[in-house]
């Protein structure tokens, strides 16, 4: 049996033969796609719709013509283009494939250096309100001693580190290509944060690289019954809520994940050639995960941010590369994998399902904080909650 820090070492010792040149990296749209993006929305093919359903059958059409139009006419790319182009960019080839990574280095020469992932149907842009606090906390309310060095990958197949180009892209190999990342810009040693999808690929550095993770924090982060129905005695009622969700989640709630874990490439053709596809399967999405208190998605997370995710989708064409994590993961799910040595903390946003216990069967729990808002897009709904739960969190492991 290979071990953890056995695949780790040879990650990194198949990877140095490669080129590790880091290039700087600038978003430039051509105005052509722009173009071809408003010619779409404006020839929009819209279905039928049955009336009186609201979002029983999916997204309602009279809401997603409105948020089209919004998209079409009021929401400018090139100012959320100059606005994520404020912050260092890059890219590098790691195992043959193209990584796009934001790195903000902060003032604080002993800040943390930190790696951030986020999930589908995410991106960097998820980290647009988290960034300044995290790296120069004395500019936000902050002390200089929570200061962090942040490095945001974009996860193969996403945004701008492109389609991937073969199989076997799954959520262990893209914590190989972080730990890769991480020793070519020189840290040693660092802490871990994800959500969603980035919560698995942030937890698996964590077992990969034990020797170089100080921490893992994770949001929005799920762990499935056993099976043992030891696991349903002395549950808290929230804790009990969650239990049932979980068990309730294969029919109503999971369909997306089982199209995308099975036939990611047939579901590429409508989303890659419609950018109201694109826009209703990932609003969808907002709507079911944000804070429940919140009516439509744009009550929870500022409109034009959210459409700055579904633009980045459209323009790099990654719907289809971006769902086959999906697919290349799911012969792996359920199954069990060793306890995690290295310290981890858990935020527990509304509609979370983290359950402590569960959770605890494979990790190495130290730290955990349940909010009463926000969602699971936390770092977009409660920039404020999520950065002070992992200054809270990594203050005790410095």
């Amino acid at each position: 049996m290979i071990h953890s820090e056995q695949l780790f070492v040879h990650s990194v010792q198949s990877n140095t033969s490669q080129d590790a040149e880091i290039n700087p990296f600038r978003i430039d749209i051509p105005q052509a796609d722009l173009d071809d993006l408003h010619y779409r929305l404006s020839r929009t093919r819209w279905p039928d719709a049955l009336s009186d359903v609201g979002w029983d059958y999916g997204v309602p059409i009279d809401y997603l013509k409105q948020l089209v139009e919004y998209w079409k006419s009021n929401y400018d790319w090139r100012k959320h283009e100059d606005l994520l182009n404020q912050f260092p960019q890059f890219t590098t080839t790691i195992d043959g494939q193209n990584i796009h990574f934001l790195h903000v280095r902060s003032p604080e020469p002993e800040a943390m250096p930190l790696i951030i992932t986020h999930g589908w149907p995410g991106s960097i842009v998820e980290f647009i309100n988290i960034i300044g606090p995290l790296t120069d906390p004395r500019a936000h309310g902050g002390k200089p001693e929570n200061a962090f060095h942040i490095v945001a990958p974009s996860i193969p197949g996403f945004g701008f580190s492109g389609p991937t180009t073969e199989v076997g892209w799954n959520t262990g190999r893209v914590a190989q290509a972080w730990a890769e990342l991480m020793r070519r810009l020189g840290y040693e040693r660092y802490g871990v944060q994800g959500g969603d999808t980035g919560s698995i690929i942030s937890l698996e550095l964590g077992r990969i690289a034990p020797n170089h993770v100080i921490g893992v924090h994770a949001n929005g982060l799920t762990a499935f019954p056993s099976g043992d129905p030891t696991e349903w005695i002395d549950l808290s009622d929230i804790e009990y809520e969650r239990l049932e969700q979980l068990s309730d989640q294969g029919y109503e709630a999971s369909g997306y994940a089982i199209i995308q874990a099975t036939r990611p490439q047939t579901l590429s053709y409508g989303l890659t050639d419609s950018p109201v596809g694109q826009l209703a399967w990932i609003v969808e999405k907002f709507k079911e995960w944000t804070d429940p208190t919140a009516k439509l998605p744009e009550d929870a997370v500022d409109l034009d941010l959210l459409l700055t995710n579904v633009t980045l989708y459209w323009l790099t064409g990654t719907a289809g590369s971006s769902a086959r994590i999906y697919k290349e993961g799911a012969n792996a799910w359920g199954q069990p994998v060793h306890k995690s040595t290295v310290p981890t903390g858990v935020a527990v946003f509304p509609h979370d399902c983290s359950i402590r216990r569960l959770v605890e069967r494979e990790h190495h729990v130290v730290h955990w904080s349940e909010f009463n808002r926000g969602g699971h897009f936390a770092a977009m709904e409660a920039p404020d909650l999520l950065v002070a739960d992992i200054r809270k969190f990594f203050g005790q492991l410095r």
